[in-house]
């Protein structure tokens, strides 16, 4: 019988190179002058955000001002209608008109105000280089460049051994660079024998091994930290 491997997974970056040669730096000095104009349109992304809650604050003010005109305009009719117990409909109409208007205002205000909470949360929670963050359909998964390599290896493995079936997952944390910081069992084989504990043991121990291209955002520029599913296959 024979162990055959086969990886199912979506996981994180690339290791770094050995020695760099002269074509290896000119790459590097691309790479950073990429990153430093990602980096600028990051920053002038936040400018624009920081334009955009400038602008809200300024509108909320706007609001606030113009609720406390209505609630100096309600109290003025108040005072007015107290002191003319006779009043007409004209200021009975004024002061319903008043009351709607600081309605209004104090809704706005708190639209605003929720608006601008919003911005400073979206603001927050862009992801840096080198960030954990989920796996999700913003996210391009990490790739493994070296799965043929990445081989369980397991102890009962002789001629006339009785060899483990199955699928075991194992969940690996990827850095951004693209290399395996911690390996957990996810799934085993099932069964509790000495065979099926040494196969997710044997498993978890090759999946450390694994060397990842880098889970990156969609335009691949900017590289994260995942957990990320590796699947292998006994047969």
């Amino acid at each position: 019988m024979r162990l055959a491997l086969s990886l199912l997974l979506i996981a994180l970056p690339l290791a770094a190179a050995k020695k760099p040669t002269a074509a290896q730096l000119a790459s590097q000095v691309k790479q950073l002058t990429e990153e430093r104009d990602d980096l600028k349109q990051r920053l002038a992304a936040m400018e624009d955000l920081q334009q955009e809650l400038a602008g809200a604050k300024k509108a909320r003010d706007l609001a606030r001002s113009e609720g406390e005109a209505a609630r100096k305009a309600t109290e003025l009719l108040r005072a007015t209608l107290k002191e003319n117990q006779g009043g007409g409909d004209a200021i009975l109409k004024d002061l319903r008109d008043a009351r709607q208007t600081a309605s209004e205002a104090k809704a706005e205000a708190a639209r605003l105000k929720a608006e601008n909470e919003e911005l400073q949360h979206k603001a927050s929670a862009i992801p840096g280089e080198g960030d954990l963050v989920p796996l999700g359909e913003d996210i391009q998964p990490a790739r493994p460049i070296n799965l043929n390599r990445a081989t369980p290896r397991l102890k009962s493995s002789g001629f006339l051994a009785t060899r483990p079936k199955g699928v075991v997952v194992v969940n690996v944390l990827i850095s951004g660079k693209g290399d395996v910081l911690a390996a957990r069992l996810v799934q085993g084989l099932p069964g509790d024998s000495p065979e099926a504990r040494e196969a997710g043991e044997a498993c978890v121990e090759a999946a450390k091994t694994l060397v990842f291209d880098p889970a990156a955002s969609k335009d691949g520029k900017t590289r994260f930290k995942v957990w990320q599913g590796v699947g292998f296959y006994l047969d």
